[in-house]
């Protein structure tokens, strides 16, 4: 059987890396699925949502010229984008308003803490003689 891109296949997962997961296709096949592409949700710790020995339905993303084979668990799921949310964990929820105000805050705060980093030190040795 040959795995086609953008097929829908089950696998098992076989490992668990930071990176994401090995799941084991048909005919001892491995791919990869990524951590981005495990679920819509920011995934920290893969371990929250997969274990070894978990069988999971995947979409075949890409086949490499060298066997590698990208995997994602995310966009088999029924009425899945293949566009992943962008913007911070409840960004998705907050108008446009909001999301320029806390961009704005967040470089006001940035630019503060590079000033005074960058500021010369006052007193202490090396300052100014009589």
């Amino acid at each position: 059987m040959a795995i086609e891109v953008g097929s829908l296949l089950e696998g098992r997962v076989t490992g668990i890396t930071r990176f994401g997961a090995f799941v084991e296709l048909a005919e001892g096949v491995t791919g990869l699925v990524h951590i981005s592409e495990v679920d819509d949700a920011y995934v920290v710790d893969i371990h929250d949502f997969l274990k070894v020995g978990d069988v999971v339905k995947v979409k075949v993303l890409r086949v490499e010229p060298g066997g590698k084979i990208a995997l994602s668990i995310r966009q088999a799921k029924p009425g899945a984008s293949s566009q992943r949310p962008r913007g911070r964990k409840g960004d998705r929820q907050l108008g446009f308003e909001d999301k320029l105000n806390r961009f704005l805050k967040d470089s006001e705060e940035r630019l503060r803490s590079l000033r005074r980093s960058l500021d010369p030190k006052r007193g202490g040795r090396g300052s100014r003689r009589p």
